[in-house]
């Protein structure tokens, strides 16, 4: 049995949010990494198809985070991670913040439903059609750009200036298209019906809230606190800094760059299924990759209803990880008044996420 070194870090209580961290070490081989500097559409629609495990169902339609709080821990997430690795990640926009801070050489965003793929790749569409934030906006929620956006004008402006903006049915008919015309005509990926009917779900239901949109537009599902779009992308780290992927043109420059390469991957799988993290951990490995961090949110809540935590801890086993490898985990606890307030002992959902390391 190997000899693991497990290092904890301390998480980050802000408001409503805690953020905690976990180190698990697994050794692997000390070798310089072979990811490449871009993958061809090829190789992109390959990796998609062979790391998926077929779709699944969960209770609501996840279109955006809930996690309001989330960029106070980008600071010293940043600080214990290394650069140049493997991300994993879970969900919708949130993973371009963490993508943002960790700097990884190429990022696979793991989910149960089909459907956060489409939404994957229908934000793929519009990194690459958008020159600029204020187009990026206008394209995802189908609004016309007001006058005097510009490379110096906040995410707060961004955002207040479309809050007034009114609907056009032409524009989104015409973005849906070109966002159809760059996967299927100008990336040739071989999108189904299926999931052509599914990026235009998901396209439609932006279009239709704007900006308000919340993580559950239809029905109830997801919990209480449900930021709006712009809230989420409004808010900031503790010391005021908005650190969110459309904080700064160079922000969302540096994740249009990793579109444009390929190297955002949507993969369809479940966290204990018996293919895909599996089947990603041996292309890392095989590529000689470590993993920097995995973003887990709350998916073991359903892991333990479906009672297939073991599964996934036997999953985490497979991932090459060292001691500076992390586990994200954003937990909402009581309000705790304002201002960092560090926690001392690790939540126990990280606890248990430690313990997948053990019995190797």
């Amino acid at each position: 049995m190997a000899s693991l070194h497990r290092r904890v870090l301390t998480g980050f209580i802000i408001a409503a949010c805690l953020t905690g961290f976990v180190r698990i070490t697994v050794p692997v081989a000390g070798q310089s990494q072979t990811i490449p500097a871009r993958f061809s559409d090829k190789e992109f629609w390959r990796l998609v198809s062979d790391l998926s495990e077929p779709d699944g169902n969960f209770r609501s339609d996840n279109l955006l985070s809930n996690e309001l709080w989330y960029q106070q821990a980008l600071p010293r997430l940043a600080q214990v991670t290394k650069p140049g690795r493997a991300y994993l990640g879970v969900g919708p926009e949130q993973n371009f913040a963490y993508a943002l801070t960790l700097k990884p050489s190429v990022a696979f965003i793991v989910d149960i439903r089909r459907g956060n793929l489409d939404l994957h790749l229908m934000y793929k569409a519009l990194f690459e059609l958008s020159a600029d934030r204020a187009e990026f906006v206008s394209r995802l929620f189908g609004r016309p750009r007001p006058a005097g956006l510009n490379a110096r004008t906040t995410v707060r402006q961004l955002f207040d200036a479309y809050a007034g903006a009114g609907i056009n049915e032409n524009l989104y008919l015409q973005n849906l298209s070109d966002v159809r015309n760059a996967l299927v005509t100008t990336h040739g990926f071989p999108l189904s019906q299926g999931d052509l009917q599914g990026i235009e779900y998901v396209d439609r239901a932006f279009f239709m809230q704007g900006p308000s949109i919340r993580y559950s537009p239809i029905g109830p599902a997801g919990g209480t606190v449900q930021p709006t779009y712009s809230e989420l992308m409004t808010a900031t780290d503790d010391r005021g800094m908005a650190r969110g992927f459309l904080s700064s043109e160079a922000a969302f420059a540096a994740v249009k760059d990793m579109q444009a390469r390929n190297l955002i991957v949507p993969v369809v799988g479940n966290f204990s299924g018996p293919k895909a993290i599996r089947a990603i951990s041996q292309y890392l490995k095989d590529n000689r990759a470590m993993v920097s961090a995995f973003y887990v949110s709350n998916v073991e809540e359903y892991l333990k209803q479906d009672n297939t935590w073991t599964a996934f801890c036997a999953n985490v086993r497979t991932l090459p990880l060292d001691d500076t490898s992390t586990f994200i985990r954003s937990v909402r606890t009581e309000p705790s008044g304002t201002g960092e307030a560090f926690i001392s002992q690790l939540p126990p959902i990280l606890e248990e996420i430690k313990n997948c390391g053990r019995n190797r």
